[in-house]
């Protein structure tokens, strides 16, 4: 028999404010956190990004700083929230695990390093490897609580920190611990990770009077995704650990699933994004008639979101209008390796509201992406009982997680 998971604490550092009550109402209203980037920040070419206000000076100390990038500092103050919000900030937590996902780790670290190299007096900090690591992040959520458990790193692009989690609830529902610290980060906005991006020429364009707007999930005129910075972190506990501390309960991790692609390593395939949400469905021993919303993966590329839009179609068949979808990266943009644990975060307060948050900027509807989208502002959902998360990969690496109403 599996151990009940449940949800107790929440943080999060995101474009839309630095704690989830902030957030969730910006999502509600339709806000967007959302803005141009141009020479003034260091981008030779203006680029539309999700942008976090950010002081780590509570969290960290001026010698506590060095060698600490940026992704790591929202790592630790999104957990930190996460803890005082599961009650937990007096509670030794050296029994328990950390699952955490980041896509890029420490970019801005990384570009310093590359910039001092080709200087004309090539100098690179000594503590560039331990601030660019990948589990770096992780590492100082370990050690900043006295985490002895496991410390797990996911690095599998968008996916990452959806998988942190399923990883976490799995470890949970099989008993090999009963508290994990779980989530991801992202702080990749430097200008050459940027270029990159924009060699791809996957990016939305920033142009015109509303680069708030840029993201545009489902809509005719979708011009690309938004990159996006920032942090969420989820307290998963056992059931039992959480109902002897009289811990309040957001929702139930209900189930969790993967699939592969192994087709393309950029184009999504229905199929395979098919196969993980019903993997996650069975997982959590539900019909999908019975979930009633699904925060999509929705990055508004003109591929991406058409692939989805039949992968629910096939899952979900004739049932397909009863499902209320959104894809809150109109407003917070794609964190990347960061995106599935802020989406899930999204979701569980979703349940816990009984609201489903929109699709903002999509006004002139695509008629490729057949689907019940929530559009503009959100809605009430008083009857909403569970609802799943997507997250589709660069490499066909596809996690679903499904959450349950807190009982």
């Amino acid at each position: 028999m599996s151990t009940k998971v449940v949800v107790t604490g929440l943080g999060v550092v995101s474009p839309l404010g630095n704690d989830p009550e902030t957030l969730f109402s910006g999502l509600m209203q339709g806000r967007s956190g959302i803005r141009r980037l141009g020479a003034e920040q260091g981008f030779d070419q203006p680029v539309a990004a999700g942008v976090v206000e950010f002081d780590p000076a509570p969290w960290f100390s001026k010698l506590q700083l060095s060698g600490v990038d940026r992704v790591s500092q929202f790592a630790v103050a999104a957990a930190s929230m996460a803890r005082q919000d599961a009650g937990l900030a007096d509670t030794p937590l050296a029994d328990a695990s950390v699952y955490f996902g980041t896509g890029m780790g420490g970019a801005g670290t990384l570009e310093q390093a590359y910039a001092g190299h080709f200087s004309e007096r090539p100098r690179v900090s000594p503590l560039s490897v331990v601030g660019s690591m990948t589990n770096a992040a992780a590492s100082h959520i370990g050690m900043r609580f006295g985490v002895q458990g496991p410390t797990m790193t996911y690095s599998v692009a968008c996916a990452s920190s959806a998988l942190a989690v399923g990883e976490a609830y799995r470890a949970i529902a099989r008993g090999e611990t009963d508290i994990a610290i779980a989530g991801g980060s992202e702080a990749l906005l430097v200008p050459g990770i940027v270029r990159a991006w924009q060699a791809m020429q996957t990016l939305a364009s920033p142009e015109g009077e509303h680069p708030e707007a840029a993201c545009r999930p489902y809509s005719l005129s979708r011009s690309g995704l938004v990159l996006a910075e920032g942090a969420a972190v989820l307290i998963l506990e056992s059931a039992e650990r959480a109902a002897a501390r009289g811990a309040k309960v957001y929702a139930e991790v209900a189930g969790f699933g993967m699939s592969s692609d192994a087709s393309h390593i950029t184009k999504p395939d229905a199929g395979g994004q098919a196969r993980a949400m019903r993997a996650a469905l069975r997982d959590a021993g539900l019909a999908p008639t019975d979930v009633g919303y699904c925060n999509t993966h929705g990055t508004a590329t003109k591929v991406g979101d058409v692939i989805e839009c039949e992968a629910l179609r096939e899952v979900w068949g004739d049932a397909i209008d009863q499902l209320q979808i959104s894809a809150t990266k109109s407003m917070h943009g794609h964190l990347l390796g960061g995106a599935g644990a802020m989406e899930a975060l999204i979701t569980v307060l979703a349940l816990a509201k009984q609201q489903i948050p929109p699709t903002a900027h999509s006004d002139d509807p695509d008629p490729a992406c057949v689907a019940n989208i929530v559009r503009g502002k959100g809605v009430d959902a008083p009857k909403l009982q569970a609802a799943i998360s997507n997250s589709f990969a660069f490499g066909g690496s596809n996690a679903v997680l499904v959450f349950k109403r807190a009982a």
